[in-house]
């Protein structure tokens, strides 16, 4: 499976995770709730959600807005088929939000994680966060090692294009920072006064 379809796949189970829903409906969700996804089709998510029902992840119901199934007989179309989770795509779906990979701090990846941190266990997130800093650390050391190499020879322009890649993701680590001190402060709170 390639990476793109696997945030496609996770984003699909994690939304029917909530309520099911029909395949338009869902491609708004992704498109609204997960921005990321905008460039998802319906060539891309109808395969997804025939290989999510083939491995027994999702069922395939009739709508149940008897003015649907109405408006589509008059038309000759199909009513609108609702997707709902399964309990093994329930239990392959908590497996997902378990995994803690360094794909899960890859920039596309990444940020569908984050979309469903509401349904991940804390320290789980922690480690997504903490892995998330760790790698953008890492990139930002290569662009400042790059720039330093390539300053001399760089227009004005592009020496502006690299300074803004680095503030973006300067201030990525920044935010990052602030989310994983509001996770530790968190489980301090539950945990009682440190020791």
């Amino acid at each position: 499976m390639s990476r793109r379809s696997g945030i496609l796949e996770f984003a699909v189970l994690g939304l029917l995770r909530e309520s099911p829903m029909h395949g338009y409906e869902l491609r708004k969700r992704l498109n609204t709730s997960l921005g990321v996804f905008r460039a998802f089709s319906y060539g891309s998510l109808y395969p997804c959600l025939k290989s999510l029902v083939a491995n027994g992840w999702l069922v395939e119901e009739p709508g149940s807005d008897p003015e649907d199934a109405y408006a589509a007989s008059l038309a000759g179309r199909r009513a609108k088929i609702v997707y709902r989770l399964t309990a093994e795509g329930k239990e392959h779906f908590e497996e997902l939000l378990a995994h803690t990979g360094p794909d899960a701090w890859e920039d596309e990846h990444f940020a569908a994680r984050f979309a469903f941190f509401g349904q991940t266990s804390r320290d789980v997130r922690m480690r997504v966060l903490e892995g998330r800093r760790s790698r953008l650390e890492e990139r930002l050391e290569k662009m400042r090692a790059s720039l330093a190499r390539t300053r001399e020879r760089l227009d004005d322009y592009t020496l502006e294009l690299q300074r803004h890649g680095m503030e973006s993701v300067e201030r990525e680590v920044r935010w990052l920072n602030e989310l994983i001190e509001s996770e530790r402060a968190g489980r301090d709170k539950r945990n009682g006064p440190a020791k």
